[in-house]
């Protein structure tokens, strides 16, 4: 599978290596898991999968019961959003697969521009009301940002290995710690707006192909959704960018408010 525009997959690499329209429109969008390792069954039960038929796309995040956040750049003319997922090839109790009743891109996004990844961040209304309880469980948006050297999670299907990519059959999971943006201007030079925060760790743990879109979790609470990142993935000098949540807690919350 190729990545969706920018990157869209978290996995053995990564895991990492995954104000209403924000002040400005700015400008912001892909991802895996690399140096993960797979992950105790259902423990991350707000992640999703979207899926054109069998075919993985990219990852998402339950953040209500018919609502999912994920990379604007992860938007297809048609998909479904799995929950209760863990095993992809074989049904697990639990599991649910919904379809799409809206796609709202974050107004500022630009998908024309394939080197602008402002801004990567969009909802998806479900048709219908997911059935919640244990393995599906929407996270809370993070209220304030992240500090530097914070410890978080990221999850994703995405390929383990990379530039030959390597799909696992199950989610897997990395720890990163936030970077700061200093550095991570320093990475990627002229890339990085105020809209993104970084994270990774010395291994290499990163998000990569087919991780798009899926959570960056922080003390109990999402801190970011996998935009993109190094080609390829898993470069310990450079880390894994995320949609920097708590900059756009105002848009998500008032577009959910509106459309419920």
């Amino acid at each position: 599978m190729g990545r969706p525009p920018p990157r869209a997959a978290l996995a053995w690499t990564i895991l990492f290596l995954l104000l209403g329209t924000w002040a400005g429109c700015s400008k912001a969008q892909g991802s895996k898991v690399l140096e993960g390792q797979e992950c105790e069954a259902h423990s991350q039960p707000w992640q999703t999968g979207l899926f054109q038929g069998q075919r993985l796309l990219c990852g998402g995040v339950l953040v209500g019961a018919n609502w999912v956040l994920s990379a604007a750049h992860c938007k297809k003319e048609k998909y479904t959003v799995r929950l209760g997922d863990h095993s992809l090839r074989s049904k697990n109790e639990g599991e649910q697969e919904m379809s799409v009743a809206q796609t709202i891109q974050h107004p500022c996004f630009n998908g024309s521009k394939r080197e602008d990844h402002s801004h990567d961040l969009m909802l998806i209304r479900l048709r219908g009301r997911a059935s919640l309880g244990p393995k599906v469980k929407p996270i809370d948006l993070a209220q304030q940002c992240a500090q530097v050297g914070e410890k978080c999670t990221i999850s994703g299907w995405g390929t383990v290995t990379s530039p030959r990519e390597n799909f696992p059959d199950t989610l897997n999971c990395a720890e990163v710690e936030i970077i700061s943006q200093r550095k991570c201007e320093d990475a990627y030079p002229g890339k990085i707006t105020e809209g993104m925060v970084c994270a990774g760790n010395s291994n290499g743990a990163d998000t990569c192909q087919g991780d798009s879109g899926g959570p960056l979790v922080c003390n109990g609470v999402l801190q970011g959704i996998t935009s993109w990142g190094s080609d390829p993935c898993g470069r310990p000098e450079k880390p894994g960018v995320y949609t920097n949540i708590c900059l756009y807690r105002d848009w998500i919350k008032e577009t959910m408010g509106k459309k419920d």
